[in-house]
């Protein structure tokens, strides 16, 4: 069980307007998905991923750090939905542990290093099943995922 890359990378930014229109033009990546003036998504026109950027807007409060422009979290590819419920079980061991998300085009769960620097270690899940426009998203049941897997109700799984 380990992870493969990275797989995206978050960013806490003031204008996500701004931030993407500079991604899109300097690094020709594309908005995929938008949430008003509150969240972006951005890929690559070769990329695998469903995402390579994230922009988040951080709600400035002068003096504060909380919201400030900077990184919010990194996420790691691992290579199955199977290699996921035995890291999420090495994260809780080590009391590294925030909780899960199912995102629709990723199962993610979330911790924290001994620094408090946040993570995120996911899987991709087939791109036949990726939905347009809007992605589900709510909390993450590894263990109904699994039984689906086990009935070969989810495409993909490894």
């Amino acid at each position: 069980m380990t992870v493969e890359r990275v797989n995206h990378v978050v960013l806490w930014v003031s204008d996500v307007n701004r931030s993407a229109d500079f991604y899109c033009s300097v690094l020709g990546l594309s908005v995929i998905e938008q949430h008003g003036d509150e969240k972006a998504f951005l890929r690559s026109p070769v990329s695998p991923n469903h995402h390579d950027l994230g922009l988040f807007r951080a709600d400035f409060a002068e003096g504060t750090v909380p919201g400030a422009p900077g990184m919010y979290h990194t996420a790691w590819q691992c290579d199955s939905l199977f290699d996921l419920v035995g890291i999420r079980e090495r994260l809780v061991a080590a009391g590294a542990f925030l909780g899960g998300t199912d995102h629709g085009a990723t199962k993610s769960l979330y911790a924290k290093d001994p620094d408090g620097l946040e993570f995120e270690v996911m899987w991709l899940t087939p791109k036949e099943t990726w939905a347009e426009g809007r992605q589900p998203f709510g909390p993450l049941d590894l263990e109904d995922e699994l039984r689906r897997a086990d009935h070969g109700c989810d495409n993909g799984v490894r």
